[in-house]
């Protein structure tokens, strides 16, 4: 299904309107639950050792097309939890010492949302799509702690689309096909601006993301959903598009949208709980 450009509805507002009309007739203010792992979860001692716990965690559950095997994490969460124990102990406003530069507090949230994101599949009973009502409990219900402060998926990428940096939208994974390819490791500072590179080439370079059609060039709704983000940094979506894709498209194109894919991206499909 194919979705024409026109005026745009960026995602935050969508939510926001939908959360306003529709939560008084669901009656859904007391479904909010806080996604936390137990409390004798083990603390990893460094934040660096918690990092090195995601990034197995990501090289054995991950596959090449960046789906995960939440099954098998859900069977053994353990390394899950402890990852998400420093998440909700350690931060860049609970500890400046440890995230001192602009890229370490980047790679920080980035970590820290695929983290969080996975984690909450899992939470919510590893369901088959994130729309209707899991939509809402996925990224609005779900609270989740990142530094001791509580907040939501919804929320907390709102903070860091504030770092400035579009590349984001190309490594933050909200664990549904529609999104970003997975990466099976971590991001680290000292490759960060490489690995965003990476990581925003190999979008465009595939055709879900990015292809030619005569004279339309379709793209993901992700590049609908976030406009404004990549217009502060190219005077149009497709200037954007031309710094990272293999091969340039004519800016004087029309431009139409993919819808997105909400499925959960797990593997195997077999292994799929409801």
């Amino acid at each position: 299904m194919k979705q024409t450009s026109g005026p745009r509805l960026p995602i935050g507002r969508f939510l926001t309107i939908a959360f306003t009309w529709l939560l008084p007739g669901l009656g859904l203010l007391g479904c909010s639950t806080l996604i936390q792992p137990p409390e004798n979860t083990a603390r990893p001692a460094t934040w660096e050792q918690a990092m090195q716990t995601f990034d197995h965690i990501l090289n054995t559950n991950v596959d090449d097309q960046g789906r995960v095997n939440f099954a098998a994490i859900a069977k053994q969460p353990g390394e899950l939890e402890s990852v998400v124990k420093a998440i909700s102990e350690q931060s860049p406003a609970t500890r400046p010492d440890l995230f001192n530069s602009p890229a370490k507090v980047l790679a920080y949230h980035i970590n820290a949302y695929n983290a969080l994101a996975m984690y909450s599949v899992i939470q919510t009973g590893i369901p088959q799509q994130l729309t209707g009502l899991t939509f809402f409990r996925f990224f609005l219900f779900n609270r989740i702690v990142v530094g001791g402060e509580t907040t939501t998926l919804f929320d907390y990428e709102k903070t860091i689309r504030k770092l400035g940096d579009p590349r984001i939208h190309f490594a933050l994974n909200c664990m549904s096909k529609g999104c970003p390819r997975l990466p099976r490791t971590v991001f680290n500072a000292e490759h960060l601006n490489a690995q965003l590179d990476t990581q925003t080439r190999l979008f465009f370079s595939e055709p879900r993301n990015l292809s030619v059609q005569g004279n339309t060039v379709m793209l993901s709704e992700i590049l609908k959903f976030y406009t404004g983000d990549f217009l502060a940094k190219a005077p149009s979506l497709l200037d954007y598009v031309n710094r990272y894709a293999p091969t340039p498209v004519p800016t004087s194109a029309k431009v139409e949208f993919r819808k997105y894919d909400w499925t959960i991206n797990r593997w195997p499909a077999a292994e799929s709980q409801s």
